[in-house]
């Protein structure tokens, strides 16, 4: 999750479909920021996208118990929970014990968003490393992957991988924001990289190497609504039915068709157990 702000009406989708089914792995569908998750979800549907996963992250445990609701009475959404390093000082032994029995149940497919952000420090950034390597043991116990978010943190977010085990449970690195060098050492990790909106910008010179050169079982595609609009919506509140923006700028750097990019990224999905 990335902040920003916006206001008023979500613009209007743009009526075209890429003709493929494409997998939003990382979204944000709380009512803080959208009213309706399921008018949301329709209109991803209508734009080709067939698969959701809900992240449940805040301040509070709320969203963690709405996203798995959400996932509970739907069969094209599954969800993580976790607790965002901006509210790494939230996080006590009671609200760990709770995390612990939500992330155990059956429609939560990962432990996350995880990890660290060195560029806001909303939290200080020894708590931000403590409660990440508390949840990634959480993820161990659960055996589930887990979903991490890491700004500007790059050595500790990979060195904390690293000594804390994350192997044994692999996962994704989200909004993939970093160089070659470090996707190498998260793939030696048994973490895929997830691109977001930025892939489209046209200064994310190192984050379109790493979607072209990547290997094609390591890649996903995300919103990270309402977050990172990717051109051409750039500027409105993002929302799944834009990730087909980004599978198209992926396809385009990897140099094959966007529909034959569709069933690759359902393969991983699948393998990563993000999706059935």
């Amino acid at each position: 999750m990335e902040e920003s702000s916006f206001g008023g009406k979500l613009g209007s989708l743009e009526a075209w479909k890429l003709g493929s089914s494409w997998i939003d792995t990382h979204c944000h569908l709380d009512t803080q920021y959208f009213p309706n998750a399921d008018e949301v979800i329709a209109r991803a549907k209508s734009s080709g996208v067939e698969r959701f996963v809900v992240i449940g992250v805040g301040k509070d445990l709320g969203p963690a118990k709405s996203a798995i609701l959400l996932a509970r009475r739907r069969d094209d959404v599954t969800c993580a929970v976790g607790v965002h390093p901006h509210d790494a000082t939230e996080m006590d032994d009671a609200m760990l014990e709770e995390l612990r029995s939500l992330a155990g149940q059956p429609e939560v497919v990962a432990v996350g968003e995880i990890g660290l952000d060195y560029h806001y420090d909303h939290s200080p950034r020894a708590k931000q490393q403590e409660i990440f390597a508390r949840l990634i043991a959480l993820a161990r116990e659960v055996k589930k992957p887990i979903v991490v978010h890491t700004r500007e943190a790059a050595k500790d977010t990979i060195d904390i991988l690293e000594r804390e085990g994350a192997r044994d449970v692999g996962g994704v690195i989200h909004c993939f924001s970093e160089d070659w060098a470090f996707a190498g050492r998260a793939f030696d990790l048994d973490f895929d990289v997830s691109f977001s909106g930025i892939v489209t910008f046209k200064g994310a010179v190192g984050v379109q190497e790493v979607a072209k050169r990547a290997p094609k079982e390591r890649i996903h595609i995300e919103t990270d609504s309402p977050y990172l609009a990717p051109i051409p919506m750039r500027g409105k509140p993002c929302e799944p039915a834009y990730v087909g923006y980004t599978a198209k700028k992926v396809a385009e750097l990897r140099g094959i068709a966007h529909a034959d990019l569709a069933p690759i990224l359902r393969e991983n999905a699948v393998r990563r157990r993000l999706a059935p």
